[in-house]
């Protein structure tokens, strides 16, 4: 008859799982494990069991690397989160100053033709036409639309510019 158990079973194992065997036992306890086919058989499967939690082990990332990740994941999304609400603000404001814009431009373009009729009378008396003989008729027709884009085009970036000198 096959025996069941053995008295040095529960030794054997426990020197697997703390990782002592089988060079930190008892020469006694590695000779009976030699002996006792239930002791070998608890020392060789605890083993693998052991290999397998080791590899497992080494391929799971570092804990503190872990908690690291999930700190700075968690930053980024309540930033995000944050971020919402200012940038539909931001949103609705650019969406006022354009129909503000559109508003004053509507309103204000037949004052702006009144203007652009005067300057191109005053313009007209002048003879840009020997200066710039293929300019001059364009000129005199859109000659408010040029001066406006010109001063614009030198104004925004110098305004841009004096407020990020300030900051």
């Amino acid at each position: 008859m096959k025996p069941v158990a053995c008295e040095f079973e529960a030794e054997v194992l426990a020197s697997v799982l703390q990782y002592r065997w089988p060079d930190r036992v008892d020469s006694e306890l590695r000779d009976h494990a030699v002996n006792c086919t239930i002791c070998s058989e608890v020392a060789a499967i605890a083993a693998g069991f052991q290999e397998v939690r080791e590899t497992a082990r080494q391929s799971l990332p570092d804990a503190g690397h872990v908690w690291r990740s999930a700190q700075i994941r968690a930053r980024h999304e309540a930033a995000a989160a944050a971020g919402r609400p200012i940038h539909a603000a931001q949103w609705m404001a650019f969406a006022c100053a354009v129909g503000l814009l559109g508003a004053c431009l509507s309103l204000s373009l037949p004052w702006l033709r009144s203007v652009r009729g005067w300057i191109a009378t005053s313009l007209a008396t002048y003879d840009f036409k020997a200066l710039f003989p293929a300019a001059g008729a364009a000129f005199s027709q859109y000659g408010v639309l040029a001066l406006v884009m010109a001063a614009l085009l030198v104004l925004i970036p110098g305004v841009v510019y004096l407020a990020i000198l300030k900051e």
